[in-house]
């Protein structure tokens, strides 16, 4: 008997053994197909990209996972409760493994057939989650135990927990407990309470299971049970666990896309700007801190500067129709609420009219959507007066205007419109539509060339297309400064007298005569008055005096275009450029001559803080100093390339003061400000412009519709685009005081007669002080550019009575 307990004994340490050996075997194959956990000393998770204004605010964000890596010292303790009350409440004393979980999981698994899950302490799903796939099998098991022992012998508690806050998802597209936070309740883990922490900790096991809205009393049921487990493992009081249970989930989705208020068109242009500068995956997933030039207030300026331009010129060419017409049905609130509309126009919203009479019309409003993202079961009706109704009684059909005698003519039930509330009538409407025509505004620092606004259309809801940067358009006679600038800067004068009278230019077989806008010429003039009145014909002969090889390099030098065509035609601005680039060619001459860079952003930074990019590229060795020795202030050198002398910089600049003193934008002189511009308009009048500055910003404004056509008789760049730049300005200058443009050192300062350029006598009247170069002046003799060309002309009797007529009446007699 105790030989046979012997034998059996001996077999089953033999057994034993044997087992032993093979289950030694089994896992030391597993362990050499083990990923290295190494690799989690170097976790880089994907982080969202955050874009901020100037002032710090939040402009965007931009992940394919939307996560903010949080250091586990930055996260509450309220935080960590829950998570380690929801997911592993022995974390902080096990060896990785939690031996009562993994019983329970192994007992569900026999129960359920193999099917293997539940029971993985914190630790074991990090090693599922960073280095292991999510197949449920009982080998994955196994290696997911290996790798937590191995984990915990490497890395501290807290660095496991942080790795594990950091990783998981949460749902809605959020990852980590930071963009969890800033996604379901749009704040900081710091400012999360204990239901919302209880919620967010029980989201893990299946974010799609208890989704907020979807399967509410399900999330809440789980959330509880997270409070309660809370509560036991005393983290949190009863009392308080009771009073987080009794609240509801009240998740706020943090929305997407663009934060502050009007700055779609300029965040986007960033957005662009990084992708172009390193690429797709460090923008989506790289973790940048991106400081943009951005100054919120001015952007909200120009947008409704821009807007208001639009709506004016709009308005007055009728209603184009409805903006969708739908069936009333027997809820017309479902049918006007799929209407996608305009998101970032807040001022306005939906309806659709119910009722169309000869008073007016009666209308339902769209009904707002609610943080679930179902429409509001309450509906709301308004009206619309016939005087509120405005232009949209002038109605446009079949390409004609018409006006309306009812409403009845113009609208029927089931169209859908845009309305803005009247301030002073509550329940009253006006009605609104999207212009038809767009338009671009930057305004820079022209000293820095930040770009401190951007608007790139009416919405950008409607169209993302960028008219300040991307649309190719001529600027018209706003290019004529750079003309004259590089007269200026060789050797002509402010004083120098050309021709304006009508001129031929014979190329490839055909004849060019350009005109002056109203058609008369001028006779002789000055350069002064050449920009002031916007000559052409004058011009086109100050370009041909000097040769347009010479422009051509000028107005590449200043970045208008990158490669011009020398041809006379460009002298009147008939190339394309962009608004952005006429605004950063203006603020070098604001700047004294020197060059700009025009930059939307200030600094970037990597998710690790280190500095990647900087605008600012002057040099102060003096700035790092560690302290105060009662050494002499630093200088900031500037380095920037001198383009235009600093003398013709401001030569060029007073002739322009005098296009708002006494020119084609004398609008702006109620302004009471010193300020220098140049209006510009098209052939046809297919586009308006206007830029101009002070001696601290530069505004550049352009309209015209997207496919080129006229925008009617008698637009320009004085009548549309410089009172949007003067609505700008307006709200820019209110607490400003009026600031002169600085003379360069040694220029001088002399009468002349505006006329003929001469040096004026005492008395004279018709004068202005001219700014000389030194070693130059006013004309001893009295001369005009192009006269020799038209007597030749006469001589050979090939001029025309219009030019003899003005060589005649504006040249005092010397025909």
């Amino acid at each position: 008997m105790i030989r046979l307990i012997g034998y059996i004994f001996g077999m089953g340490v033999t057994l034993a053994l044997v087992a032993a050996i093979g289950v030694a075997i089994y896992l030391n194959g597993m362990t050499k197909d083990l990923p290295d956990y190494e690799v989690l000393a170097k976790y880089e998770p994907p982080v969202m990209t955050r874009i901020h204004a100037s002032d710090g605010q939040l402009m965007a964000e931009y992940a394919r996972q939307r996560r903010l890596y949080l250091p586990i010292q930055a996260v509450p303790d309220r935080v960590k409760a829950a998570f380690l009350s929801a997911e592993d409440k022995n974390f902080y004393n096990h060896p990785g493994i939690d031996f009562f979980g993994l019983g329970r999981a192994v007992w569900d698994n026999v129960k359920s057939g193999g099917r293997a899950g539940g029971g993985s302490s914190i630790t074991q799903q990090v090693a599922k989650n960073f280095l292991l796939s999510n197949e449920r099998t009982y080998e994955r098991k196994i290696k997911e135990a290996i790798l937590a022992f191995r984990i915990e012998q490497a890395y501290s508690k807290d660095r496991i927990l942080e790795l594990y806050l950091n990783e998981i998802f949460f749902g809605l597209g959020a990852y980590g407990i930071a963009g969890a936070a800033l996604t379901y309740y749009d704040k900081s883990v710091n400012e999360l309470t204990i239901a919302e922490a209880a919620y967010l900790a029980a989201l893990p096991k299946g974010p799609g299971n208890y989704h907020p809205f979807r399967y509410t009393d399900r999330a809440i049921v789980r959330r509880n049970w997270v409070i309660d487990q809370m509560v036991e493992n005393g983290y949190v009081g009863h009392a308080d666990g009771e009073k987080a249970k009794a609240e509801g989930l009240d998740v706020n989705p943090r929305k997407l896309g663009s934060y502050l208020f009007a700055s779609e068109y300029f965040t986007e242009e960033v957005r662009r700007e990084i992708i172009a500068r390193y690429g797709d995956n460090a923008l989506y997933d790289g973790g940048l801190s991106v400081r943009t030039t951005i100054d919120p207030e001015l952007q909200v300026v120009a947008r409704k500067a821009l807007q208001d331009g639009l709506m004016k010129f709009d308005s007055l060419r009728g209603f184009r129709g409805p903006f969708a017409h739908v069936e009333l049905g027997e809820d017309w609130g479902k049918a006007v609420g799929e209407v996608v509309g305009l998101a970032d126009i807040p001022e306005w919203t939906l309806a659709i009219v119910l009722d169309v009479t000869d008073e007016g019309l009666r209308i339902g409003l769209q009904p707002p959507k609610l943080v679930s993202g179902n429409l509001s079961e309450e509906r709301v009706e308004g009206s619309i007066s016939v005087e509120d109704i405005g232009s949209g009684m002038r109605y446009v059909k079949d390409g004609k205007r018409l006006k309306a005698k009812s409403p009845v003519e113009v609208f029927t039930p089931g169209d859908v419109i845009f309305v803005e509330a009247k301030k002073d009538a509550p329940g009253a409407w006006k009605l609104r539509q999207p212009p038809s025509v767009q338009g671009g505004l930057v305004a820079m620092d022209p000293h820095t060339g930040r770009v401190l606004a951007m608007v790139g259309g009416f919405s950008f809801a409607e169209s993302s297309f960028n008219r300040a940067t991307q649309a190719m358009r001529q600027p018209g006679s706003s290019f004529k400064p750079f003309v004259y600038a590089a007269a200026l800067d060789n050797g002509y004068t402010p004083a120098s007298v050309v021709l304006d009278a009508p001129i031929q230019i014979k190329s490839g077989g055909e004849i060019w005569e350009p005109k002056n806008y109203g058609g008369r010429p001028a006779g002789p003039s000055t350069l002064r008055l050449g920009i002031e009145r916007s000559r052409n014909l004058m011009t086109v002969r100050l370009a041909k005096d000097m040769g347009m090889n010479l422009v051509a390099e000028y107005a590449e030098r200043f970045g208008i275009y990158d490669k011009m065509m020398p041809v006379l035609a460009m002298s009147l601005g008939s190339g394309e450029t962009t608004v952005m680039r006429m605004v950063s060619a203006y603020a070098i001459i604001a700047n004294g001559g020197r060059q700009v860079k025009p930059s939307l952003i200030d600094r970037i930074q990597d998710r690790y803080g280190k500095t990647v990019y900087k605008h600012d590229e002057r040099q102060c060795e003096g700035c790092v100093s560690a302290e105060w020795t009662k050494q002499a202030e630093p200088d900031l050198i500037d380095n920037s390339e001198q383009i235009l002398d600093p003398m013709t910089a401001f030569q060029i600049t007073s002739m322009m003061e005098g296009v708002v003193q006494r020119g084609t934008a004398v609008t702006l002189r109620e302004l009471g400000h010193p300020i220098a511009g140049k209006t510009g308009t098209t052939n046809d009048a297919k586009d308006a412009w206007f830029v101009g500055f002070t001696p601290d910003i530069v505004v550049g404004v352009y309209l015209g519709y997207d496919k080129p056509q006229t925008l009617g008789d008698g637009a320009t760049g004085g009548g549309l685009a410089a009172p949007i730049f003067k609505e700008f300005m307006k709200a820019y200058l209110a607490d400003r005081k009026p600031v002169e443009f600085r003379v360069p050192e040694g220029m001088t300062l002399i009468a002349i007669n505006r006329k003929s350029g001469m040096r004026a006598g005492k008395g004279e009247p018709d004068t202005i002080m001219e700014a000389f170069k030194p070693g130059t002046g006013p004309a001893d003799s009295y001369s005009v550019i192009g006269m020799d060309e038209i007597a030749g002309e006469i001589r050979k009797r090939e001029i025309s009575p219009e030019a003899k007529s003005a060589v005649q009446t504006g040249g005092g007699g010397l025909y």
